[in-house]
């Protein structure tokens, strides 16, 4: 089948039609569609070499082929006007191009309606300090972001500065001023791109991926020096989170960055996506830290492995685990103990 442009957005189309959250496009294979967690290949003729080069070169402007031709793989966003956003990852495998697809929508969910907890409003009022998202890919990180954003942006009047690799919801400017920066266009990296968002009079920074020494580091003075810092991780939970960040620095730094640490943070909230009880959709589970005196005097003290316990018995605070927020989702029917039996025994290990 050769693919024209209409076709290519008739496929993204029938995609944000069946609620998928993704397309994978790979040669020797008809489209596949995961929708709700579940991968569901569709009944189309196979893909050629020729179709997916094709299909690539349609979605990318001129600079994005170049730069996809000279790297070999490259992410970049794409819009249909009425329909949705998509987060593309392009790359090459056995000498032909295959393409990852993320539907993104075009209208940002409210906090209440992803089900984050009610904190989190509360916590999006702080001046200053670090907020971290973190999950595995695909557990609607980017979501829960844009719609704390979203937040901030009808109550509060706020000067936000975004970077995003690449741009996903498009924020407009409502109470709050929102300025949104791509890596890669509109500026090198997260590190640099973090540098100058501090003498762009932020109130608040959001850095899609803090990845690297220089992004965390940064991020943490940022959030020393007046600001509200919110950023990502690929961590499973709360303690797994402080630990890795800890870990990025030289043993010698270590010291000084948990007295940091405990200084700035405002709260990490851990988030999955599980099959709901239905298996028409997915229902967020959440895990939630509040920095208190006492998680603060854990972290200066290398007693990470006390923090769940901790949480475990400052359900009072807003603070709850994983485990927790399962055993709620199942005395409420919103899932099936057999939905969540992968999670539960990843966290026995």
């Amino acid at each position: 089948m050769n693919y024209d442009l209409e076709q290519i957005h008739q496929l993204l189309i029938l995609a944000h039609d069946m609620k998928a959250s993704d397309v994978h496009l790979s040669c020797g294979l008809a489209p596949i569609f995961r929708v709700h967690g579940e991968l569901i290949p569709r009944e189309m003729e196979k893909l050629m070499p020729k179709d997916t080069e094709f299909i690539a070169r349609q979605m990318m402007n001129e600079e994005e082929w170049e730069e996809f031709i000279h790297a070999g793989e490259l992410d970049f966003s794409y819009g249909i006007k009425g329909v949705s956003r998509f987060r593309i990852n392009a790359f090459h495998q056995r000498s032909s191009i295959s393409l990852a697809i993320r539907i993104i929508p075009n209208v940002i969910p409210s906090i209440d309606d992803l089900g984050l907890p009610p904190n989190m409003k509360e916590i999006m009022g702080k001046s200053q300090g670090l907020v971290l998202v973190t999950g595995p890919t695909g557990s609607g990180k980017s979501t829960t972001l844009a719609s704390m954003i979203d937040y901030v942006n009808q109550n509060q009047n706020r000067n936000i500065i975004t970077l995003e690799d690449p741009i996903e919801y498009l924020h407009r400017h409502n109470q709050s001023i929102i300025l949104q920066r791509e890596i890669g266009l509109d500026t090198k990296g997260f590190p640099s791109g973090l540098r100058a968002a501090l003498r762009q009079d932020p109130d608040i920074i959001l850095v899609g991926e803090m990845r690297d020494l220089e992004t965390v580091s940064t991020a943490i003075t940022a959030a020393e020096t007046g600001h509200l810092v919110l950023g990502t991780l690929h961590t499973t939970d709360a303690a797994s989170t402080i630990d890795r960040i800890i870990d990025v620095f030289p043993a010698n730094q270590q010291s000084q960055i948990r007295v940091q640490l405990a200084s700035v943070l405002v709260s990490v909230l851990s988030q999955r996506l599980v099959q709901n009880i239905n298996k028409d959709g997915r229902t967020l589970i959440t895990e939630l830290l509040i920095n208190n005196p006492g998680i603060s005097n854990l972290i200066r003290n290398e007693k990470i492995y006390q923090i769940k316990s901790l949480m475990q018995t400052s359900r009072a605070q807003g603070m709850y685990t994983l485990e927790m927020s399962i055993e709620e989702k199942l005395k409420l029917g919103a899932i099936s103990r057999e939905s969540v039996r992968p999670f539960l025994k990843e966290m026995m290990v």
